[in-house]
C-alpha cells in the first residue's frame, strides 16, 4: 500500500503505467475493487474521467493524459521530500519493495530478508519474484537482485552469494536405464524436462566448453515453467532436468540425483544487489544496504556496473 497518503494520486500514475487496474492493485497492494473506488472517487472529485476502461483494456483519456503529464513530476517530487526526510529516522520503518527471479531469492535474499527483519521489525519487506526482467526504477522497487551481466549500467551492483553455475541431473534409475549423455548433443537422444519462459518461449539448455557455446533444443514428455516441478519430475525418473546448481544440491549431495555433463556447464556470472544511486535514500534502505555488505563480506564493495 502506498505509504505516503497520496494512494490516489499514486493510483493514477500505477494504472498509466501498467496499463491495467490489477497489475498496479498488485504494485501497491491493494485490492483491485479498492483501487477501482479511489479512482472513481478522484474523477469525481476533479468532474472528469481520467481511464478509458473496457474488459479488456485501459487507456487515459486526454484529460487524464494531460493530468498525469503535470501531476507525475509533482508527486515524484513530493516522494523525494519524504524520502529525505525518512532519511532522517532514527529508526528504520517503511516498506521496501525488492525484485528478484525465484532461485535468487530463495537462495539470497530470503537468508538476508530473515536477518534484516529480526533487526529492523518497524519495516515492512515486499518482495516479487519473477522471470521477466524489469525496470524496477519505473515499476517502483527499491531494490533488484539478477546476474551482473544483466545489470542496467546506470545502477550500483553489491555482488552477492557464492559462486553460480547450471546442473544438468538425473536419478539414477534413469542414468542406469537409458545410459549418461558424454556431451551436450547426446541429450537430443534422451528424455529431458522442457524449460517454459516467463515470456512463452522454450528455453533452449546452455552449454560451454573451451570458450565454445553451445544450445540444445531439448525434447522430453514434459514442458514445465517452475524448477520445483522439474525437480520432481526427474527424482521421479522421467527424464533429465536442467536447473541452477542451487536448486538441487542437496539432492545431488545425497545421490538422489547425478550430475552430468558438468565440465560443460561453467561458472556464471555472478548475482548482484542493485539500486539507483540516491541522495537521500531511506533508513530501511540504508540499512538494508549495510546489512548486504555485513553478511556478504567485506570483498563484496559496491560498484557501477559498466564504470
Amino acid at each position: 500500500m502506498s505509504r505516503d497518503g497520496l494512494i490516489d494520486l499514486d493510483a493514477v500514475i500505477a494504472i498509466a503505467r501498467r496499463g491495467s487496474f490489477r497489475a498496479a492493485a498488485l504494485e501497491l497492494g491493494l485490492s483491485t475493487t479498492a483501487l477501482s473506488n479511489a479512482i472513481g472517487k478522484l474523477e469525481r472529485q476533479l468532474g472528469i474521467r481520467l481511464f478509458n476502461r473496457t474488459t479488456r483494456s485501459v487507456s487515459l483519456t486526454d484529460a487524464g493524459r494531460h493530468f498525469v503529464d503535470q501531476v507525475g513530476p509533482a508527486l515524484r517530487h513530493i516522494h523525494d521530500a519524504m524520502d529525505a526526510a525518512r532519511s532522517q529516522q532514527a529508526t528504520p520503518s517503511g516498506t521496501l519493495r525488492i525484485n528478484a527471479f525465484s532461485t535468487a531469492a530463495r537462495t539470497i535474499v530470503m537468508p538476508l530478508l530473515i536477518e534484516f527483519l529480526r533487526r529492523y521489525p518497524q519495516v515492512h519487506v515486499d518482495l516479487v519474484t519473477e522471470g521477466r526482467l524489469v525496470d524496477i526504477v519505473a515499476d517502483g522497487f527499491d531494490l533488484g537482485v539478477r546476474n551482473a551481466d544483466l545489470v542496467p549500467t546506470d545502477m550500483i551492483a553489491l555482488p552477492v552469494g557464492p559462486a553460480r553455475s547450471y546442473a544438468v541431473v538425473a536419478s539414477p534409475a534413469y542414468l542406469k536405464t537409458h545410459g549418461r549423455p558424454h556431451r551436450p548433443p547426446d541429450l537430443l537422444g534422451h528424455a529431458c524436462i522442457r524449460i517454459r519462459l516467463p515470456n512463452g518461449a522454450l528455453f533452449r539448455w546452455q552449454f560451454e566448453k573451451d570458450g565454445q557455446p553451445v544450445q540444445i533444443d531439448v525434447k522430453g514428455p514434459i514442458t514445465l515453467d517452475e524448477a520445483s516441478l522439474s525437480r520432481i519430475a526427474v527424482l521421479g525418473d522421467v527424464g533429465i532436468g536442467y536447473f541452477m546448481e542451487s536448486d538441487v544440491h542437496a539432492d545431488i549431495a545425497a545421490g538422489r540425483l547425478i550430475r552430468v555433463l558438468e565440465d560443460w556447464t561453467p561458472p556464471l556470472a555472478p548475482l548482484c544487489l542493485y539500486y539507483p544511486n540516491r541522495r537521500n535514500p531511506s533508513a530501511a534502505f540504508a540499512a538494508f544496504i549495510a546489512l548486504a555488505r555485513e553478511l556478504m563480506g567485506s570483498k563484496a564493495a559496491s560498484v557501477a556496473i559498466g564504470s
